[in-house]
């Protein structure tokens, strides 16, 4: 029996919505000042960033159009490997 289209969106975002929720709690993580020295605007910046792709993913499923690509995430003052 094959899979349905509904069942696999299900599927997927159970798993893809389960990792991205862990991996918003590892960033939680980052909150603890003994472990880690950060500024307000750092913080700002991560949550900025992160309710910008919430707004452009809500986007894509209100719209049929293609979304950009979004340039990866860099915090201001990290050193270039």
């Amino acid at each position: 029996m094959s899979e349905t289209s509904r069942e696999k969106f299900i599927r997927l975002a159970e798993k893809r919505v389960t990792r991205a929720i862990d991996d918003i709690r590892l960033i939680g993580n980052l909150a603890d000042r003994s472990n880690y020295d950060y500024d307000d605007a750092q913080v700002a910046a991560i949550f900025s960033a992160l309710r910008s792709e919430m707004s452009a993913c809500n986007k894509r499923f209100q719209a049929t159009r293609k979304p950009r690509r979004a340039t990866p995430f860099r915090l201001a003052g990290r050193s270039k490997p």
